[in-house]
């Protein structure tokens, strides 16, 4: 659905959420096939770490939920690189929340951060990839935005809302010659889901995720899933009718 990529050799990926989990892995990974790769989070160090002096390797600092910052981050690089080939969207949080624990503060900043965070990246980089008529946008969602699960009362809505997102960015943006790329995974093993108190089917790295999303890209797909043993499992049960699927998940997660 999107152009296959057959080499990263100099490609300029930009990376927003490159200090920890999937985003530094995915990082690593790309700046190993020979990418140059520009790495934003809110850590300096943290992001100096993930680079170790490549010299492919450009820091731009950001706060994705303070538009100013990303924008200064995007010029940034645009006045190292002069424009970018692909721009990969990582960042994102998690709360654990249910209906009997709903706290409307902590809501709204995973609101900002899931949802209006990735609003503010489009602002800074759609102008120059509809000018340019070409590139790639990936955004980070997850198989939990399939459908509605146990203890993702805000973290699921976030992430139905970014493959919708990307869905309709895929319709408006792929005719222009602009590459889109949806990126759901399962259990990946990251710090947002090393407080998890459940089990967590088909855990992966997420030196795997990364492998697993970078394949993706190289391939052209527009959804990018994995492990797909856990996340086909999810697509089919979203198939269901509602009083099915309510009592295959009560039953999967005892919850």
């Amino acid at each position: 659905m999107n152009q296959k990529i057959s080499s990263w050799h100099n490609q300029r990926v930009w990376v927003i959420g490159a200090s920890t989990g999937i985003g530094a892995e995915t990082a690593r990974l790309l700046l190993s096939k020979g990418a140059r790769v520009a790495l934003s989070a809110r850590s300096l160090e943290t992001l100096d770490t993930v680079a170790n002096r490549h010299p492919n390797a450009l820091i731009a600092a950001l706060d994705i939920i303070d538009h100013a910052t990303v924008v200064a981050a995007h010029d940034l690089i645009r006045q190292q690189w002069q424009s970018l080939d692909l721009v990969l969207v990582v960042a994102g949080g998690y709360n654990e929340m249910r209906a009997d624990t709903f706290d409307l503060a902590a809501a709204n900043r995973l609101i900002d951060l899931n949802l209006r965070g990735v609003f503010n990246c489009l602002d800074a980089i759609l102008p120059d990839f509809l000018k340019q008529g070409c590139g790639g946008i990936g955004i980070v969602a997850s198989a939990a935005g399939y459908s509605g699960l146990p203890k993702a009362l805000i973290y699921g809505p976030t992430k139905a809302a970014l493959i919708n997102l990307c869905e309709s960015l895929f319709l408006d943006l792929r005719p222009r010659g602009i590459g889109v790329y949806v990126i759901n995974p399962g259990f990946v093993e990251t710090p947002l889901t090393a407080g998890n108190d459940f089990p967590m089917p088909a855990l992966i790295s997420a030196a795997t995720a990364a492998h697993e999303l970078v394949r993706g890209m190289e391939r052209g797909q527009f959804h990018i899933h994995f492990p797909k043993r856990f996340t086909n499992w999810l697509r089919l049960a979203r198939l269901l009718p509602y009083r099915l699927y309510f009592w295959l998940i009560h039953k999967g997660t005892g919850l």
